[in-house]
């Protein structure tokens, strides 16, 4: 046991970590350094906690720490970095549930009755904690092709899940005052698990990055109000902070893509009819012009620079180490080469960051959106790798286009555009591209890694 002013001490240095860390996560240079503060705080909260007066079961609980850490010595193991986006929203579901879980356990002792224990934190904790649970399940489904990753919506979809809405509030209501009324206790969860699953279900795969980010908030807002069931200040501080910076960046990425919140939440932006997306497509009359790898090499072999688009393709096919190798080969030629990272390509945030430095890509050689696009005009060759939606000129040009007004990587005003894809197909949008028609774009198809590996291995040869 420590006094207790030695456990607030703890937790007031696990803040100033935790903020710390948080400010390192800003740039790709200093993020591992960032991560390893974060975590340092939370090993300092964590035995803060354990030794604190009230804990009486410390083998249950070393059981359960090394249960935990033994899965998630595996799965960090196991888990390819492709599969990031997925595991990222499952541990956000198991933080959403673990709060869930808490706050009935507080109910069910009955604290709560006698005033120990503020009410509304655990409704809060109930309803925040089983909608992120849910949703981050749904979410996870998407992402893993368990169910399809276009939007699923019915006919008086935002009416139903407005009674739902309205019904979890009332019911909060009535626990928040009357805490031994088990049964509402039952329904509020019942029904946030519903909400979960309504809520997730019509937004579509192209919206995933901000789905998973707002759903990050959602976990720490529920560590919040877990925190305060308790009456664990490290825990209202770590909460708190994951609940603002997630809400912080959902709002960057929203901003990224042109598009409001609640655009994203009720648009079911994905859901293109098939007559309009024919119609966007222009018509039969269009044509692609394929080149094959030997062409894209004696292309690359004639140029000063290089700017790379990475895209979900990359992720798809693990091609994050050969776009390095390219890269390595092109420099060896003097072609200057960058990459261009838009704030929403891939299935979370920072997912191209993550996959390219997992590849040992220099940090310096990543360039935001912002700062690259004024580059396009004076550059030699512009090659996408699996990205669409993220390079749609149609969302400067097209006002009826879905994602009109969307900020995209300029990569058509390249003087020469490469495009590596799999097919022609659309992406997550569900809409075509015209950069794939324009006079400047070669269309190299293929698997994404055995087609750069094909470039690299020409360029050899030149």
């Amino acid at each position: 046991m420590i006094p207790a002013i030695s456990v607030q001490l703890a937790y007031l240095a696990a803040a100033v970590l935790f903020i710390l860390g948080l400010k390192h996560l800003g740039s790709a240079r200093t993020a591992p350094r960032g991560n390893a503060m974060a975590a340092v705080g939370m090993l300092i909260a964590i035995v803060a906690t354990l030794l604190k007066s009230g804990v009486v079961n410390y083998p249950m609980i070393i059981a359960g720490v090394a249960l935990g850490s033994a899965i998630g010595a595996v799965l960090a193991i196991r888990i390819q970095m492709t599969a990031m986006p997925q595991m990222v929203a499952l541990l956000n579901g198991f933080g959403g549930g673990a709060s869930a879980l808490v706050a009935s356990a507080e109910l069910l002792k009955g604290t709560a009755v006698g005033g120990s224990v503020p009410s509304v934190a655990i409704v809060l904790g109930a309803l925040i904690g089983g909608v992120t649970f849910t949703g981050s399940l749904i979410a996870f489904a998407k992402l893993q092709e368990l169910m399809r990753g276009a939007p699923i919506v019915y006919t008086g979809q935002q009416f139903v899940n407005g009674l739902f809405g309205l019904g979890a509030i009332a019911l909060c209501g009535l626990v928040a005052l009357q805490p031994d009324q088990l049964p509402a206790y039952a329904g509020l969860v019942g029904l946030a698990l519903v909400l979960g699953v309504t809520l997730v279900i019509p937004i579509g795969g192209a919206d995933m990055p901000v789905v998973i980010s707002l759903l990050n908030s959602y976990s720490g807002l529920a560590a919040c109000a877990t925190g305060f069931v308790l009456g664990n200040s490290g825990l209202v501080i770590s909460g708190s902070l994951v609940g603002a910076s997630g809400i912080i960046l959902t709002k960057i990425m929203c901003d990224a893509m042109n598009r409001s919140l609640t655009n994203v939440l009720f648009g079911a932006f994905g859901a293109v009819d098939a007559t309009a997306a024919a119609a966007a497509g222009g018509g039969p009359e269009r044509s692609v012009k394929v080149y094959t790898p030997d062409d894209a090499a004696i292309v690359f072999s004639s140029a000063r620079s290089a700017i790379v688009v990475p895209g979900y393709g990359m992720a798809v096919a693990q091609a994050q180490h050969a776009i390095r190798e390219l890269m390595e080969s092109l420099e060896a030629i003097g072609v200057k080469t960058r990459f261009a990272i838009h704030p929403v390509a891939g299935r979370m945030p920072g997912h191209m960051n993550v996959l390219l430095a997992e590849a040992n890509v220099p940090y310096d050689k990543l360039v935001e959106m912002d700062e690259i696009n004024p580059e396009f005009p004076e550059t030699d060759v512009a090659l996408v790798l699996g990205a669409n939606d993220v390079v749609n000129p149609a969302a400067r040009a097209d006002e009826s286009s879905p994602i009109y007004g969307m900020p995209i990587l300029n990569v058509d005003q390249a003087r020469q555009v490469m495009v590596i894809k799999r097919s022609l197909n659309p992406g997550f949008a569900g809409i075509d591209n015209p950069l794939f028609y324009l006079d400047n774009t070669m269309m190299v198809l293929g698997d994404a890694k055995q087609v750069v590996l094909g470039i690299v291995e020409s360029l050899k040869e030149i």
